[in-house]
């Protein structure tokens, strides 16, 4: 072995064995510095990358709760209350009177909801009057202040062509809230 070391040694590129020795040697710790550092520190940037969406995805939850519990807030103060739906049908019933529209027979009742502390009101009739005032007392009743939804709107009955009376038989829904609910808790980090 050791002659056979001395040959090589006498070979013509016996001075570049030192330098190839070092440049593996550098190789050698370039690979080690690579996986031990590059590749550890790639691994622990994908972890955080994945904290940081995950942050990010629970960040945005957190502001679509806030918002949502503040539009729930703002629905629920629209709601009237169940001791109020006597009076928005009486309302009703002047609001036609003004607008010269006939609403002889408006019942009302009540029904539940699957929503906790809600319940569904139901105006229904027959309305008459002219076209131009039927018109408008819709109108009035989709811009009123009160949540109010026309569910049903149907013609009963047309005039002849002396009598410009038009009757429709209409149902109206409201949303109630009940007595003993509260308006939800505000976020104060608003």
């Amino acid at each position: 072995m050791r002659d056979r070391l001395f040959q090589i040694l006498q070979q013509p590129f016996a001075p570049l064995l030192p330098w190839v020795g070092i440049a593996l040697s550098l190789l050698l710790l370039l690979s080690l510095a690579h996986n031990v550092g590059v590749v550890g520190a790639e691994l622990q940037r994908e972890r955080l990358e994945k904290d940081w969406a995950a942050t990010r995805q629970l960040l945005m939850h957190h502001r679509e709760a806030r918002k949502a519990r503040k539009d729930l807030s703002q629905v629920w103060a629209v709601l009237p209350a169940e001791r109020d739906f006597a009076p928005l049908a009486l309302g009703i019933s002047e609001e036609a009177k003004r607008d010269r529209v006939t609403l002889p027979a408006l019942s009302y009742k009540t029904e539940p909801t699957l929503v906790a502390h809600t319940s569904k009101g139901l105006l229904q009739g027959s309305m008459s009057g002219r076209y131009e005032d039927l018109r408008r007392f819709i109108y009035d009743l989709e811009t009123a202040e009160e949540l109010l939804f026309i569910e049903d709107l149907e013609l009963a009955q047309a005039g002849g062509a002396q009598d410009q009376t038009l009757t429709f038989n209409i149902k109206v829904a409201t949303y109630l809230r009940a007595e003993s609910a509260k308006l939800p808790v505000q976020d104060p980090a608003k």
